[in-house]
């Protein structure tokens, strides 16, 4: 009889566990995250759904420009729970109502979200949250961020590979909520902007100009139309240097309208640095539409 009472205390208490953790959680957040709290920003004393609501809030283009700046998010240090009106010190359950105001709860970034579908987990070395799984992603000492496990002896290290800009849309990458892809130069950016760029016919790295895919049947294309089209006869015999931007060696080539090879890599991912003007990159460009 005892024991059936303990199996129905333990049971009444799971229940009820269960309805704490669920309690209006499909009710609240915002567009970045389902959560049951807001955050008071320790720099501005404002209100806010999260850090990125504030950081869209106070850098948009209607601040001023000297009132611009992001949230300090290990310096949060109260919330708001959002069925009762609570303010608290940081916890993920309300004090005052015992809602949990996140299934998955970071002491250390101040950070709730409900939606634990993400699997996030908390890199001591980045001193952030992840989402992916911890068993997935292992952390670069050397590039300073985290990258998949499928990267760990394949890729080539860049110092604080993702501590900048994406080179396109410009959105800081280290703590950027959308997907990022890393090059096999070993530059980061978001994985959109690379689909963005081959939209448009750019399949080399924009920062440092390497091709990121196999162009060999482009640089085949390239070699028929260099074959079919004859310089005149007084630049038959002119000399140009290029720099390849693939593999990084110099070469002295002949001079051609279209596009220079580079004698090492046959890559026609060249640069002109001696000698006139060229036109490679369109035409590179126009060969893979």
């Amino acid at each position: 009889m005892d024991c059936g009472l303990k199996h129905q205390m333990i049971s009444h208490s799971s229940v009820e566990d269960e309805y704490i953790m669920d309690m209006g959680s499909e009710n609240y957040g915002c567009s970045h995250y389902r959560r049951r709290c807001k955050i008071i920003a320790p720099c501005c004393n404002e209100i806010f759904d999260c850090r990125h609501c504030h950081n869209d809030a106070k850098n948009s283009i209607e601040v001023d420009p000297l009132e611009r700046h992001d949230i300090p998010r290990h310096e949060i240090k109260r919330v708001i729970c959002s069925l009762c009106n609570t303010v608290q010190d940081v916890q993920q359950t309300c004090i005052n109502c015992g809602t949990c105001m996140g299934k998955y709860y970071c002491s250390n970034c101040k950070f709730f979200d409900d939606d634990v579908s993400k699997n996030q987990y908390h890199c001591d070395k980045c001193r952030i949250c992840r989402t992916g799984g911890k068993e997935n992603y292992f952390h670069c000492d050397r590039c300073e961020c985290c990258y998949s496990n499928l990267l760990k002896e394949a890729h080539i290290c860049v110092e604080r590979a993702m501590h900048h800009n994406c080179p396109v849309c410009f959105e800081y990458l280290f703590d950027t909520t959308r997907g990022i892809t890393v090059l096999p130069c070993g530059h980061t950016i978001h994985l959109e902007c690379v689909k963005e760029m081959e939209r448009h016919f750019q399949y080399s790295c924009p920062v440092c100009s390497k091709s990121y895919c196999d162009m060999t049947r482009v640089w085949e294309k390239l070699d028929q139309e260099v074959a079919s089209i004859p310089m005149p006869e007084m630049y038959q015999n002119k000399m140009v240097w290029i720099l390849c931007n693939d593999c990084g060696e110099t070469s002295e080539v002949n001079f051609h309208v279209v596009a220079h090879k580079c004698l090492n890599c046959n890559s026609y991912n060249t640069r002109q640095t001696r000698g006139g003007h060229s036109s490679c990159a369109s035409r590179i460009s126009e060969m893979v539409r």
